[in-house]
Formats: structure tokens, sequence, C-alpha cells
């Protein structure tokens, strides 16, 4: 299964299950794609920035895009394979496309500084990986401190066929959304989909300013589905009434070294999780930080049930 320029909807970032003795967590990765199913996102990502895919070694990062590929059924799935080297990125991309994947995630190193470096970089990927593999292109400058102008996007997407969806994740980028729907616009570059990241933290206006959708984390992914959803329908107020009630959690989970941590906590209490654990190097939550969650996810209860965890 392949994905194309007019995916929409809500890809959410799947975490990578641990157990506490930080082995491999096959179950949780069941029960965590089944629930994605359920909720109705459109697809998912796995081993992206916050699948911990750097402390996998090759063989359990395989394993783990091969079950949920198995797992997910009609859902397409996109497979992380960014890599310091282009070898490591052609062998994992080669594996998973033949078990299935519907394309792959690749995320600029942060030696790029010009746009001909970025341009030359994912040229190169394509090269390496295949020009028949549809592959998303991620923009976070946050965390990669790679910039990438509208114009180099669209450089890339002109140059590289196999371009199909931008990442979003500039901030602030609610502009660089409407210039680079401008340019569809005036005939300047071709549709693809862009799909936000950052936690949804400014959602219900990109879907606005002509996102496609989420591709992002965050505990209640369910919530994003029905963001989506509902401005899609035209029912605006709902959706910024609903955003806004899950605002405070997720502004905390979004925080730089904690938001993982959040994340599968809250995901944990929700049942989806058998543990919250990550795999070392990692960044536990203090007792302190978990009394705060606890208190986020009461308020929110009070607006939508599905908060309500046990506490």
């Amino acid at each position: 299964m392949t994905f194309s320029a007019d995916a929409h909807g809500v890809y959410p970032i799947a975490p990578t299950p641990f157990l506490d003795d930080g082995s491999i967590d096959h179950l949780s990765i069941d029960r965590m794609i089944d629930f994605y199913n359920e909720i109705g996102c459109t697809g998912l990502t796995v081993l992206g920035q916050l699948g911990e895919a750097p402390k996998l070694d090759f063989t359990e990062s395989l394993d783990i895009a091969s079950r949920v590929i198995a797992r997910a059924g009609s859902m397409p799935v996109i497979v992380g394979v960014s890599a310091p080297g282009f070898a490591s990125m052609r062998s994992l991309t080669r594996e998973v496309m033949d078990r299935g994947a519907a394309g792959v995630m690749i995320a600029p190193p942060n030696t790029l500084r010009t746009d001909d470096q970025i341009v030359g970089y994912y040229t190169q990927a394509v090269e390496a990986i295949g020009a028949d593999v549809p592959f998303v292109l991620q923009d976070y400058p946050l965390t990669f401190s790679v910039q990438m102008s509208p114009s180099v996007i669209r450089r890339i997407v002109t140059e590289l066929p196999s371009c199909v969806m931008l990442k979003h994740e500039d901030w602030p980028g609610l502009e660089k959304i409407t210039t680079l729907r401008r340019f569809e616009n005036e005939g300047l570059m071709r549709h693809i989909s862009i799909m936000c990241g950052n936690n949804g933290l400014f959602l219900e206006y990109e879907l606005e300013r002509g996102a496609d959708g989420a591709n992002t984390g965050y505990a209640f992914p369910d919530m994003l589905c029905d963001v989506v959803r509902l401005t899609s329908e035209g029912k605006s107020d709902e959706a910024h009434n609903l955003f806004d009630a899950h605002l405070p959690l997720l502004r905390y989970e979004q925080q730089p070294g904690a938001g993982l941590a959040v994340r599968k906590y809250v995901m944990m209490k929700r049942g989806i999780l058998t543990s919250a654990a990550q795999r070392r190097p990692a960044s536990p939550m203090s007792e302190i930080a978990r009394k705060e969650v606890d208190n986020l996810l009461r308020r929110l209860a009070r607006h939508d049930s599905r908060a309500q965890v046990t506490l």
C-alpha cells in the first residue's frame, strides 16, 4: 500500500512501547494500533522523532515496523527512516516497503544550512531509497535547526515527484502554509498533502489555512480526529471549543525533553500502553510532574469524558 499527495485526516506519530526492563512491548503495540483503527485515524507513522528510533538497532526497528504494518490492516503506515548515512536509510526503506509500508519519512540532518544543501540532500536520499518510494518531507526547524523556506520546499516538490507530503512543524508556521497553498493556486507548485505536527498546538488554524490534517503525537489522538472531522463539516466553533478544552494538556505535553514521558504516562492511564517506560537514556517524570498531569486530566474531564481515567 502506498499513499499519495491527497493524504488527509490524522496520522498519529506512534510512540514505541517498552516494558520496564527496556524490552519492546509487543502486546502494547497491538493494542495501540487497534486503538488507532477504532478512533478513525486515516494512517499512522512509526519510528518518528518521538518514537525513540535512535535507541533501537536495525533489527528492532524492522521488527516494530513489520508488526505495526501487519496489524494496521488497510490503514497506511509511514515509517521514519532518517539515519546518519544513506546505506542504513536504503536498507530499512527497502525492507519496510517490501512488508507493505505506504511510504517513509525523512528528516534533514542538522548540518544543512543553505537551500542548495537541503535540496541536494533530499535528491541524494531519493537516489538512495528509490524514486518509486513516496516520502514525507519533515520540516521541524525547532529540533533539527534546518530552516526550509517555502521556496526551498517548492524546489524539492518540483524536482522530486516522490515527495507527496510535508510534515509541517515550523513555529510560527501559519504563513508558510498560506504561501505554499498560494504557490499551488498560482500553478507554481503541484499539490502535496500538508499534515501538521507540534502536538497539534495550532491545528485548528492550520486546517483553516489549508492543511490536510495532523501528523503528530498527543495522548488523545481521538480529539485530533474529532477536530479534523468537525472542521471538514464546517463546524468550526465546535472544533475550536473541543480544542480549547485540550489546550492546557497539549501545551504541557509539548515541553521539549519532557513531552514523551507525559504522553506515555497518559496513554498508560488510558489503558493503551502497559508501561510509561522509555528506553534509556530517558527523562522520567517526577512525582510533582505526575500530580500536575493528573490535575490537567481532572480539569479536562469536565469537558471531555475521555479524560476520566483512573487517577
